[in-house]
C-alpha cells in the first residue's frame, strides 16, 4: 500500500482558542483529531487516508494551493 500524499493547508489563528478538527473518511464521518490554537499559532495539516475534511471554529486565516480564506465570526 502506497502512502497518501494529500494536499496541505496552513491555518493561522487570529484569536485565542481556535479549534481545528480532523474528520474521518468512510460511511460514517467522525471526529478523529482536535487541536486548539492560540493567537498567531500556525498549524500545517494534510489530507490523508484517514482525514477527509478539516473543520475550523474561530477566527483564522486558511491558506491552500487554491488561495487564502479568512473565517468570519
Amino acid at each position: 500500500m502506497e502512502p497518501t500524499s494529500g494536499d496541505y493547508i496552513v491555518i493561522k489563528a487570529k484569536e485565542q482558542g481556535v479549534n481545528v478538527i480532523g474528520l474521518t473518511r468512510g460511511q460514517d464521518t467522525k471526529f478523529h483529531h482536535t487541536e486548539k490554537l492560540d493567537r498567531n499559532e500556525v498549524l500545517i495539516c494534510q489530507f490523508t487516508d484517514h482525514t477527509s475534511a478539516i473543520k475550523i471554529r474561530g477566527k483564522a486565516i486558511v491558506m491552500t494551493k487554491y488561495g487564502t480564506v479568512e473565517t468570519d465570526q
